[in-house]
């Protein structure tokens, strides 16, 4: 029996110092206590009396948990539930891996048709939403509230913030140990001033910047703004801030100038603001169609990860990853020119494209390519975009010596897109628009 009693013992601390390292020194068995403080001058957030720095991504479908696996402490979710899992799946999915979670409430927009003069239908949502905080509000993974995304996107009715801070309020009634914040489309001064007025119980805001996040202080200073911040998306260059074809298709950058603009955004902006950015979460921990496939995820639709990760990782640790993706530099169609040149094909032709690349394992490169139309119905807002299917049968040949195709036989606006992947789930990307005459 001592023997026993012995080895229990040791499986017991054994389990205690293996939930320690997994769930963080900030993490608790009970809700966890978090609040905004301001020392030594700077705003930052602190989880059970620990200050906690936002090394965080947003994700949803995503793998959330390998965020951990890369350095990072947190990811933000845009709704309780998003169709796979339950808030609590994603809390306990978070707790499991030492994340703590800023879970999105959904509230309705009105660029969507909602009313928010309608006084029954908005006290319809906040009673919707009171069910989602009682639920949720004693995990210990729940870092806030994120209480809507990006209202003030083509909006005129302000009363949106009523509503808002309305939600904000209850939260506070019903958790009281978390803090809440509303996530801006950019940063204005009409609802910085509205939302100083009539939201105080708001914490923080949040913002969202692309492309014009090097414009940040900038723009905060134009809003008036001066308190404490999250950046709750930014990554790639945004789709409406890039150069188009002269047929309109929005030129897309390559993985590895997408990484070469996130490490210079973050170092330079993000943690450029030592006293009032909070932290960040990088966009997206996963895959989307907006626009392409690969615009913004941080994934290929096959789950590998591009260099943005490789990225992430050495800003969130400091070091490198022992193995990196590939480095895409340059793709183009023989004769017929690159992504900035506004590329012509003739139907049912046979063209060659050839692309630079840079990889230490060069001959462990696999390369897939493959050609879609542009899409027709465009998504406003991050909204849900349906993804072209792939036309089948015109890549002829894929390798590392170039790639092969035949042009499509309808006139109309396509593009092309390479994939180099590695033997480590790494991959590189880089497409070309094109227009068959």
């Amino acid at each position: 029996m001592k023997n026993i009693s012995i080895i229990a013992l040791l499986l017991f601390v054994f389990s205690c110092s293996s939930n320690e390292k997994n769930n963080g020194n900030y993490m608790s068995e009970g809700p966890s206590h978090v609040e905004m403080r301001q020392t030594d001058g700077k705003y930052r957030l602190f989880v059970n009396g620990e200050e906690f720095y936002v090394k965080g991504a947003g994700c949803e479908f995503g793998p959330c948990h390998l965020v951990a696996d890369h350095g990072g402490n947190s990811f933000r979710t845009w709704r309780t539930d998003d169709g796979q899992q339950s808030g609590l799946e994603v809390l306990d999915e978070a707790y499991e891996h030492g994340l703590m979670v800023m879970m999105g409430l959904d509230v309705a927009r009105e660029r969507h048709g909602f009313d928010y003069d309608d006084e029954e239908a908005v006290a319809a949502q906040l009673e919707q939403f009171r069910q989602e905080v009682k639920e949720l509000k004693d995990h210990p993974a729940l870092l806030g509230w994120g209480i809507g995304n990006e209202l003030n996107l083509r909006y005129t009715n302000k009363r949106v913030w009523d509503a808002v801070n309305d939600i904000a309020r209850m939260i506070k009634e019903v958790d009281g140990n978390h803090v809440t914040t509303t996530m801006l489309a950019g940063i204005g001064p009409d609802e910085v001033a509205y939302i100083a007025e009539n939201c105080p119980d708001l914490d923080f805001l949040s913002i969202q910047f692309y492309g014009d996040i090097m414009n940040l202080p900038q723009r905060l200073k134009d809003a008036n703004y001066d308190g404490p911040y999250l950046v709750t998306e930014w990554g790639a260059t945004g789709h409406w801030e890039v150069p188009q074809t002269e047929w309109g298709s929005p030129i897309e950058q390559t993985s590895t100038e997408k990484a070469a603009a996130i490490k210079k955004r973050y170092q330079e902006i993000i943690l450029g603001d030592e006293t009032n950015c909070m932290g960040s979460y990088v966009f997206l921990w996963g895959q989307k169609q907006e626009r392409t496939p690969s615009w913004y995820g941080l994934f290929t639709e096959d789950g590998e990860k591009t260099e943005a990760i490789n990225v992430m990782e050495y800003l969130w640790t400091g070091e490198w990853p022992e193995h990196q993706a590939p480095r895409v530099y340059d793709f183009t169609i023989e004769g017929k020119g690159g992504r900035y040149d506004n590329v012509y094909l003739s139907a049912g032709e046979e063209y060659s494209a050839h692309f630079v690349a840079e990889h230490p394992e060069e001959l462990s490169l696999s390369v897939r390519a493959e050609i879609m139309p542009e899409p027709v119905e465009l998504s406003d807002g991050g909204d849900y975009e349906p993804r072209p299917e792939t036309i089948e049968g015109l890549i002829l040949s894929a390798n590392n010596s170039g790639i092969s195709f035949k042009a499509p036989e309808d006139e109309g606006a396509y593009r092309i897109f390479l994939y180099l992947t590695d033997e480590h789930n790494h991959a590189g990307t880089v497409n070309i628009p094109f227009y068959v005459k």
